[in-house]
């Protein structure tokens, strides 16, 4: 779910961005913005940049439910699912500054209009997520100067999104459980 969820994010987004400035090519990828060697991958280029920088486990009890009805009218054990909470970095990687804080903009005003992406507003979201919710991230300036100076990059105009409960279920089954279908009195 972490790989769809972040590839359809930067679907809606890239083709939003698209349609905003009437480009064939895209304008956003999702990508480290430095190298294992330290070096500006080449591909970020001109592009806006989604990567991801944390993922949190989202630890509210009602979602632990064990029990799960199967189709043929019995119940698996299954593990909890889980669910996460990713923040996800988003750059604008422009040659020319002004151009950066434009795609930013557009980025901004993306997010604004859509705080939630789901299948009433995006038919192509994927088989096992149902919604994304997005709010921005607070980090003020020396959090965002350490986010930066720990990823080894030099700052470029970027927002941080927290992008609310991705649900992981493995579905593997710890054990069965027969539905009750008929009570007797005795």
């Amino acid at each position: 779910m972490l790989m769809k969820s972040l590839q359809f994010t930067t679907s809606v987004l890239d083709q939003y961005i698209k349609n905003k400035y009437q480009l064939d090519e895209s304008k956003v990828i999702l990508n480290n913005i430095i190298d294992d060697n330290g070096t500006i991958p080449v591909k970020n280029q001109n592009k806006v940049v989604i990567s991801l920088i944390n993922i949190e486990q989202e630890t509210l009890q009602p979602f632990y439910v064990r029990n799960q009805k199967l189709a043929n009218g019995n119940y698996g054990d299954l593990n909890p699912s889980l669910r996460f909470n990713l923040n996800l970095l988003i750059t604008s990687y422009f040659d020319d500054y002004d151009e950066s804080l434009k795609f930013l903009n557009s980025v901004l005003q993306f997010f604004q209009s859509h705080v939630v992406l789901d299948a009433t507003n995006f038919s192509t979201i994927p088989t096992g997520l149902s919604k994304l919710e997005f709010e921005i991230e607070k980090l003020n300036y020396n959090q965002m100067h350490s986010l930066w100076t720990a990823m080894g990059a030099k700052y470029k105009p970027s927002i941080v999104y927290k992008t609310r409960l991705i649900t992981i279920q493995s579905n593997d089954n710890e054990g069965f459980t027969t539905a009750i279908n008929q009570i007797e009195n005795n």
